[in-house]
């Protein structure tokens, strides 16, 4: 009898909560009425004249590409057509070969990346440093993650002439930025309490950072860093198209010269890559996640 009660007068308070509720349909009705003129004002500046020929006739190429990719990029064959050991093609004319120096381009990239933006994230944490200088690093992270990774490619293939090492250079520029980002957003999560009992029990500075605040930091670090990967090795492709090294500069050229059958096996190669990628840094994530 008291349960049911209880379950009464609960029922009650829960219904005079709803009842109560702020009336906000005016503030709905705005926003959506809002969302409908954003959307509508750009879709004006749109304007469709159809499908380019040269546009259909590349994408028919690219699909018969991927149903017909040329082999001899992939694997190695003797003279009666069988495979031959080493089964890749790691040749310099060979898929293989570009695949790994993308991943090349995009391990170096990110490592060098990933360490630079160390001292940047802490030098731009405000619990760490004084807001003024904290303010400095956090412009110039955000006028980093601002230029489009194509346009450092562009600036920078100036400099070192269009090769791989451009794209290294591209990949830790534009690492910096947003690892440097959620480096800064690990450690504005640190629990102080630690610290505090750290330092209620006689640790030194050293005995802090190696026991209050690298435990708690690194595997966001990790996390952040394999994710940056991911990124690269999709941007290290684009940026092969620019002169930036990477299987993305002989892609452009067969697709330029209609080699369909040579861009499929180059298209097959890096959707492979990817998933292999893909499944093995997102069981690191989820490990690092769950402890």
């Amino acid at each position: 009898m008291k349960k049911t009660v209880k379950q009464s007068a609960s029922f009650r308070t829960i219904q005079e909560a709803y009842e109560a509720r702020p009336r906000l349909w005016w503030l709905y009705t705005l926003i959506l009425l809002l969302a409908v003129v954003v959307l509508g004002w750009s879709a004006s500046t749109l304007e469709f004249k159809g499908l380019a020929k040269k546009g259909i006739t590349v994408a028919q190429g690219v699909g018969y590409g991927l149903l017909h990719p040329d082999g001899k990029l992939l694997f190695n064959f003797d003279e009666a057509g069988h495979l031959a050991f080493p089964f890749l093609n790691i040749t310099t004319e060979g898929v293989g070969y570009q695949l790994l120096q993308t991943i090349a381009i995009a391990v170096l990239g990110t490592v060098i990346g990933g360490i630079l933006a160390i001292p940047f994230s802490f030098l731009a944490c405000n619990k760490i440093v004084p807001k003024p200088v904290a303010f400095i690093f956090n412009a110039v992270i955000l006028m980093i993650r601002t230029i489009p990774s194509l346009v450092w490619a562009l600036v920078w293939i100036r400099v070192t002439g269009p090769n791989a090492f451009c794209g290294v250079v591209t990949q830790s520029v534009c690492s910096i930025g947003m690892i440097s980002k959620m480096y800064i957003t690990a450690i504005e999560d640190i629990d102080t309490r630690i610290l505090e009992s750290l330092d209620a029990s006689g640790c030194n500075a050293f005995q802090k950072i190696r026991y209050g605040i690298l435990p708690q930091i690194i595997p966001n670090f990790v996390s952040t860093v394999i994710y940056r990967f991911d990124i690269n090795m999709k941007d290290a492709t684009t940026l092969g198209i620019v002169g930036a090294g990477g299987i993305g500069a002989p892609l452009i050229q067969c697709i330029n010269s209609s080699r369909w059958g040579m861009v499929g096996s180059y298209l097959w190669a890096l959707v492979v890559l990817m998933l292999v990628i893909e499944f093995f840094s997102t069981r690191i994530r989820g490990r690092l996640t769950r402890g």
